[in-house]
């Protein structure tokens, strides 16, 4: 996985965990949702880069 990448795919999952967190605290239900989403992206990212991965080895 490419650093950059890799940085992406990071920082998207743990600002989903943070944004996730700040509604369950909140109770905004919109809020929630948001993070769970983005860190969906993030984990897609994050495969995405490990099948590139994979077929370079």
């Amino acid at each position: 996985m490419s650093g950059t990448e890799k940085t992406k795919a990071h920082a998207e999952q743990a600002k989903g965990k943070a944004k996730e967190a700040m509604g369950r605290m909140a109770g905004n239900e919109r809020m929630t949702a948001e993070g769970q989403a983005d860190q969906a992206k993030g984990n897609a990212r994050q495969a995405k880069e490990d099948i590139k991965d994979s077929f370079r080895h």
